[in-house]
């Protein structure tokens, strides 16, 4: 589906319903393909995303010497030819693929040997990369900061890690920390990773539980009785077997969910959710919760989860940390102008330092619909106010921004089914879910003939 630059959202003029199935999690896939690529045969991954972050995780992967092989119809992606692995030069382009930036880091610094040169697009060159850095440089990486340091662009010289201790400050992002956990089996010795600060668990719970799957088992640092970090052994990631084929099956997306979850707070009805399930690895399930306090019937079924406004229902503004989902917070707060009630978002300070200062967007663009905000550095308060029609969001190329208005411009402001809400370059989104704008035109065309 080609994608204007602006483009109107067309309001539900009959209540959502229907099945949607996602695209599999972005964050599950890189993971995945990074575990891959150190592991012990050839795997292929089932269900996965194909994205513009997916698509530079591939790509610095067959640069640096792995076979990947793509198939976008059946959505796997296979990953071989690791015992070759590793060219001893290559140069890497991340673009504004937040994990792709982290994982391929670490990655070349675990590489037995070689130059390795990572770069991105000017904006990747202002998200942290410091903490990642000094911690892989604690176990005996060469990273050289070719500009800032601390920063975009570098320089690799890889010669291997030896193990040990390492401290690492992932308060920006734990990204950085899921990083180095993945590649340290790889060193000499056993890896002890302390933690300088606090961490946002979830996704970095995500990891560890992620690479138990591929064999390798991470556990508690201990010091004088009190748990420090993590330790990580020396070992081999394994592949998952089934049969004769190993391979693994990725997720849906469960940051993605949470539009579709969302998507009746805006249109009323009920949307069923295919293969969602709370046992999930991922953290942004638990976006689910606060739309049930919102007022939403979540309803969690086999295999599915199941999303209802219930009639007559009055949704409610709420008061909810997202420091553990953090992605999911413009959903809520794109959605907040149709509660009844003051919205409080806190636990957002580190997405300041993401694809662009998201609370700062957020405040701004709420406040062009007429909202009234109060931004800290670290929450966002909202009270609904009348929305101001005939406006034009701007997504500052970050695709949860469009994504999450594409869902407030879902609601039949007019009564006639008249677009009031218009996104600006609709087509960041190819990031994470290419055909979001394909899908949520599907619901709605679906839900006129039922």
């Amino acid at each position: 589906m080609s994608l204007p630059d602006l483009l109107p959202i067309e309001p539900f003029t009959r209540p959502a319903t229907g099945e949607v199935s996602l695209p599999g999690s972005k964050s599950l896939t890189n993971r995945a393909l990074l575990l891959a690529a150190l592991g012990d045969r050839p795997v292929t991954l089932t269900g996965a995303l194909f994205s513009e972050d997916t698509h530079l995780m591939s790509d610095a992967l067959r640069r640096l010497g792995f076979a990947v092989e793509a198939d976008a119809a059946a959505r796997t992606i296979t990953v071989g030819d690791q015992p070759a692995g590793f060219r001893t030069d290559a140069d890497i382009f991340v673009g504004l693929a937040g994990t792709a930036a982290r994982f391929l880091t670490a990655l070349c610094a675990a590489a037995p040997s070689g130059t390795y040169r990572i770069d991105g697009v000017p904006q990747m060159r202002k998200r942290p990369m410091r903490g990642l850095i000094e911690a892989l440089r604690q176990l005996g990486a060469d990273i050289r900061c070719l500009g800032v340091e601390g920063f975009f662009p570098l320089e690799v010289r890889a010669r291997g890690l030896r193990g040990g201790e390492a401290t690492i400050d992932a308060s920006e992002s734990s990204q950085m920390l899921s990083a180095l956990l993945m590649v340290a089996p790889r060193a000499r010795d056993a890896v002890v990773v302390r933690l300088a600060t606090r961490v946002r668990e979830p996704f970095v719970e995500m990891t560890v539980r992620l690479m138990e799957q591929f064999g390798v088992t991470v556990g508690d640092a201990i010091v004088g009785g009190a748990r420090v970090g993590y330790r990580v052994p020396t070992a081999r990631y394994v592949a998952p077997s089934r049969e004769r084929e190993a391979s693994y099956a990725i997720e849906p997306d469960a940051t993605a969910a949470s539009y579709y979850l969302a998507l009746p707070a805006a249109a009323g009805g009920s949307l069923r959710l295919a293969h969602l399930t709370s046992e999930s690895l991922q953290g942004d399930v638990s976006f689910a919760d606060v739309l049930r306090e919102v007022g939403l019937a979540i309803e969690r079924q086999p295999g599915a989860v199941v999303s209802t406004r219930p009639a007559g229902a009055t949704l409610r503004g709420v008061t909810r940390d997202f420091s553990g989902f953090s992605d999911t917070f413009l959903t809520l707060a794109a959605l907040s102008p149709l509660l009844s009630g003051p919205t409080r978002i806190s636990g957002i300070a580190h997405t300041r330092k993401q694809e662009t200062d998201r609370v700062a967007g957020m405040a701004r663009e709420l406040t062009r619909l007429g909202q009234r905000v109060v931004e800290t550095d670290d929450a966002l308060e909202i009270h609904p106010q009348p929305l101001c029609a005939d406006q034009t969001i701007e997504t500052y190329g970050d695709h949860r921004f469009a994504m999450s208005f594409g869902i407030l411009g879902c609601a039949d402001l007019h009564g006639n089914g008249r677009p009031w809400l218009t996104i600006r370059n609709p087509a960041c989104c190819a990031k994470t879910f290419p055909d979001f704008f394909e899908l949520l035109d599907a619901v709605r065309k679906k839900s006129l003939t039922t």
